[in-house]
């Protein structure tokens, strides 16, 4: 199986652009920057760095020339002549401090205090002056280590702190959901320093004599002061007035409100039974009938089992048309498909590997239904003739197949036979491919199951959660009848061949990448009837590229295998059935959770740091 590995690497690699980076994964962080990442991710996790990155060292840009840096712009040491004030330096940090973060902190260490130790250390707003120690010009804020003295926007200090020297960590916390400061000195606070601070300001250190040197601490190493013990007082302040906010005299108002909230949020992600009896104790009636929401737990169910092919057939039985008018959808669904193709849960795959789906001999495009050329136990050279057909790049390989899509993109026409191809899928001779065509109709009776499972009415539910749901519904179907005896195989199935390409079956690869070049044909169709679709393209870039590594699982792009990613293909297939029969696309609860978040990120524009300790993700969980 090794060798089949190798061999199905290789070929790949050539038939798909091998991409270095994963494109909805993080970038490659040494070790000091992923401890810095998931230090701020802890104590900062409201701020979006997409939009407002966090300070990480000192700017080599924003800074006057008496400063010098070293150290990753770290370490600030003073190399002027220090003889007057009109010699003092300043340096500003990257990025001034998001809102979102409600309380930021960050620490500098005196290395040397120099001459005379006439350091500060503090924050201002652009555009400040930097030929001027922090504190001394307006909107600038200080504490020097001199004389212990605190400069709100002034020449004049006023009596703050004790002195600081060689050895000492000075640290600065803004609290911007009461626009204030204090400092720290080794570990231990000092007192508000300044209050009404405006928004927007940067990290800052000054320096005046030689000799002079800080280390800034942004993150990069824990801190002498224990700051999320103040954040998690300032969190229980926050959410406490939340919780005391005043109902008032529409108190039962808005708990009717609630209750129908919840139970039309039970009813779209089909928890059929917890729906029910929460409809009973409550008084709420439904919207949808009760057959409806079984059939979208059902193909739900299937979607977040992997099970793609069997979930596109259900919809395309109750739910005639749907996919049709939606082609995006679909497109979207075929990729989730090939995916799971390559993971080895698709039936289409997991048949030809030997088991045995009940649905597989309902498929148009499975290999019962058209005769695409089938793989022999040469498989190494045979898959390089596939990747040595006509064209060049990624996708040229799977262009101008003329066999159709299956499952309801295309008709069959064209299926007849595979040699009338306009581009032959491999270059078998003829006893080969009747020899694999004698032992596909095997495999496909062996495959073949009656469909009567479609009856939903028979079902039993209960508000237990469904091991064949892989822990995603509840209320899920206490046995449906293709998927009792199936999903305690498709369990033990998976624990032994997850980290094989396609479950190991050299049939079921060659189906893949049949499908593969099927899904390219529909993808060009889309684009000439639809026009250009980025999101499209790069879902089937992203889809291809898995078969250019040996290990697709622990690729840059593998986090598509991973079964999460199964759950927002799963929410656009449901919106999409509600939708059609004139229901919310979206559940009213989860829209106000989404109105919420936009709430908070406007406040965090705003400046407005208590947003950083009010997020939804808190309550909900």
């Amino acid at each position: 199986m090794a060798g089949l590995s190798v061999s199905v690497s290789a070929a790949a690699a050539a038939v798909v652009a091998v991409t270095t980076t994963a494109a909805h994964g993080e970038a490659a962080f040494n070790p000091q920057e992923k401890e810095l990442a998931d230090r701020f991710k802890r104590l900062y996790p409201a701020v979006d760095e997409r939009e407002t990155p966090l300070p990480r060292c000192w700017s080599p840009k924003d800074k006057y020339s008496y400063i010098g840096l070293s150290q990753n712009n770290l370490r600030v040491h003073y190399k002027g002549h220090g003889k007057t004030p009109k010699d003092a330096a300043s340096v500003r940090a990257t990025f001034p401090i998001p809102a979102a973060c409600g309380i930021y902190y960050f620490e500098a260490k005196i290395v040397s205090k120099g001459r005379d130790g006439y350091m500060g250390i503090g924050l201002s707003a652009q555009g400040v002056n930097m030929n001027r120690l922090p504190g001394w010009d307006k909107h600038s804020y200080g504490y020097h280590g001199d004389d212990g003295h605190s400069f709100c926007s002034s020449g004049t200090g006023q009596p703050y702190g004790p002195t600081f020297t060689t050895g000492d960590v000075i640290g600065c916390c803004v609290n911007m959901i009461n626009n204030t400061c204090f400092y720290t000195k080794n570990g231990h606070s000092l007192g508000i320093a300044f209050t009404d601070l405006p928004p927007n300001l940067y990290p800052t250190v000054g320096l005046q004599t030689p000799g002079e040197v800080i280390d800034a601490n942004f993150g990069q190493h824990p801190f002498v002061f224990d700051i999320e013990d103040y954040m998690r007082e300032w969190r229980t302040k926050t959410q406490t007035q939340i919780e005391r906010f005043p109902a008032g005299d529409r108190e039962g108002e808005w708990q009717t409100m609630i209750q129908k909230m919840v139970s039309t949020y039970l009813v779209h992600h089909g928890y059929c039974a917890t729906a029910e009896a929460f409809a009973r104790s409550t008084g709420q009636a439904f919207q949808e009938e009760l057959a409806s929401i079984k059939n979208r737990q059902r193909i739900q169910k299937l979607v977040l089992a992997g099970r793609m092919g069997e979930a596109i057939e259900t919809t395309q039985q109750l739910y005639p048309g749907l996919l049709e008018r939606k082609s995006n959808l679909l497109f979207m669904l075929k990729v989730r498909q090939f995916i799971e193709m390559v993971n080895g849960t698709d039936s289409e795959v997991r048949c030809l590997g030997g088991r045995s789906p009940k649905s597989q001999d309902s498929y148009p495009g499975s290999p019962r239904a058209f005769n695409s050329p089938g793989m022999s136990p040469s498989h190494g050279s045979n898959i390089h003739t596939l990747a040595t057909c006509k064209g060049n790049g990624a996708h040229s390989h799977f262009t101008g197949y003329e066999n159709n899509c299956s499952n309801g993109i295309i008709s069959n026409k064209g299926h007849q036979s595979s040699s009338h191809s306009k581009h032959p899928v491999s270059c078998l001779s003829t006893p080969e491919l009747n020899s694999i065509n004698a032992t596909r109709s095997q495999q496909s009776n062996s495959c073949s199951k009656d469909n009567n499972d479609m009856d939903m009415e028979t079902e039993h539910y209960t508000n237990g959660v469904d091991a064949s749901s892989n822990g995603f519904l509840n209320g899920s179907v206490k046995r449906v009848h293709d998927m009792d005896e199936n999903d305690a195989e498709m369990e033990i199935d998976l624990t032994q061949s997850r980290r094989q390409l396609c479950g190991g079956s050299q049939a079921a690869i060659e189906r893949m990448i049949h499908f593969g070049r099927e899904l390219q044909t529909v993808s060009e169709q889309l684009r000439r009837e639809c026009g250009k679709n980025t999101l499209n393209k790069k879902m089937l870039q992203d889809a291809f590229s898995l078969l250019a590594y040996s290990d697709p699982w622990n690729s840059p792009v593998g986090y598509q295998l991973d079964v999460v990613q199964r759950e927002p293909v799963c929410s656009a297939l449901n919106s999409a059935i509600l939708e059609s029969h004139n229901l919310p696309k979206q559940p009213p609860l989860a829209l106000a959770i989404g109105q919420a978040s936009k709430c908070l990120e406007l406040m965090a524009r705003l400046g407005i740091g208590s947003c950083a300790f009010a997020t939804a993700e808190e309550y909900l969980h």
